[in-house]
């Protein structure tokens, strides 16, 4: 199908276009025809990590030696800089992808029908509009502002008590201030922008729901023609991994370094977990309502199709009567009553909202894998995988 069909669906982007991305196309790290993902993580990364290094290494707080817990002993650090910042930026490629090719397969399927095409078409302009809106970011900014800040003052981030480079009492020096306040705002204004993109697409898809979709109830994904969209959520592990990579380095250096036992904290890692699974598959809640009313009607509208079958077929086979030649009873597309019963129920099967192990599974694997490795500090890792086995199979 070409681009004139299709209008301003295949245009759409999470970040093409967005105050971010303008600002880094404006600099050279985004280049005119892609979205330059490598150059991008390198950059991020190594602004915020680098400074950091070079100061433990001026100071001599780098490696293990005369301080107890250096700069290369806060795992946090280099988690939160060398790995999370990377998968929040190449992130963008495939989300950008997968959702550009879902806003395309919702009209070439003919879920949108083509009296509603022109809604949906509103509904994509709306979201781009809300994309290249300049307040959401100012409003991430000041957020991103007022946790650095407010954590600093009233947590005191252990992560920089190695940077002192003077008498205590005389502040984080250079490399800790440096981390505290670039390292940490390069990473919070990458997640928080994330965050922010989930809402843009629930709101895309709420929209998308309110049309009139042709939905089919008896389709065999159960998600009335839907189903392609449960693989959605899947594509924000990374930024899933992101996060519990971070959370898994100070958990493991408290583990390490002061005692702590991670067993303990077994409520919080499932939370966590869960958390990331329900956020991420946000967007697919838009479509419960549609689906419910689909499955709501169906199961009347099959159950009564069913009966009126099943009638004729009891009255002829059963009762030995003449019914003639119903239409009911020589469609094709009907078949015996095993295929009328089948029907009813795909019907009965469906469901309210299209999420299935692919939503779930690669967001609570990614989610879940930092921890795995960090319990494996204190627990056996057979116990590990066969929990881990059982909680998949």
């Amino acid at each position: 199908m070409n681009t004139t069909t299709l209008g301003t669906t295949v245009d759409f982007s999470l970040v093409r276009g967005d105050l971010l991305f303008r600002i880094q196309r404006s600099i050279g790290l985004i280049p005119a025809d892609g979205l330059g993902l490598v150059r991008r993580a390198l950059f991020w990364s190594l602004l915020g990590w680098l400074p950091v290094a070079l100061w433990a290494v001026y100071i001599d707080r780098a490696l293990p030696g005369a301080y107890p817990e250096p700069m290369m002993a806060h795992y946090g650090i280099h988690a939160r800089l060398l790995v999370a910042v990377p998968l929040l930026i190449l992130a963008e490629g495939p989300a950008n992808a997968l959702v550009e090719r879902m806003l395309r397969h919702l009209v070439e399927s003919g879920i949108v029908p083509v009296a509603q095409r022109a809604g949906f078409d509103a509904a994509v302009r709306s979201a781009v509009r809300m994309r290249d809106a300049t307040l959401p970011w100012v409003v991430i900014a000041a957020i991103v502002i007022a946790v650095v800040t407010i954590s600093d003052v009233v947590f005191h981030p252990h992560e920089v008590d190695w940077a002192e480079s003077g008498a205590a009492g005389h502040g984080p020096g250079f490399g800790g201030l440096w981390y505290l306040y670039v390292g940490r705002s390069i990473y919070f204004a990458l997640l928080f922008g994330w965050l922010w993109r989930i809402v843009l697409l629930s709101v895309l898809m709420w929209r998308v729901a309110r049309l009139e979709l042709s939905l089919v109830p008896t389709h065999p994904d159960r998600a009335a023609g839907l189903g392609f969209l449960e693989r959605l959520p899947g594509v924000f592990a990374p930024v899933a991994l992101s996060v519990g990579v971070v959370l898994a380095s100070r958990w493991a250096h408290d583990a390490v370094y002061h005692g702590l036992s991670l067993p303990s904290l077994k409520v919080q890692m499932i939370a966590f977990v869960v958390v990331c699974v329900v956020v991420f598959a946000l967007p697919l809640f838009a479509f419960q309502a549609p689906l419910k009313r689909a499955k709501k009607q169906a199961m009347l509208d099959y159950g009564e199709l069913v009966g009126r079958h099943g009638r004729l077929v009891h009255k002829r086979w059963i009762e030995g009567r003449e019914v003639g030649q119903p239409p009911i009873l020589e469609a094709p597309e009907l078949g015996p009553v095993a295929d009328t019963a089948a029907m009813y129920d795909a019907v009965k099967s469906m469901r309210s909202v299209p999420l299935g192990k692919n939503s779930v599974l690669p967001v609570a694997l990614a989610a879940a894998l930092p921890i795995i490795a960090v319990l494996a500090l204190q627990l056996p890792v057979k116990q590990l995988l066969m929990t881990l086995l059982k909680a998949i199979l």
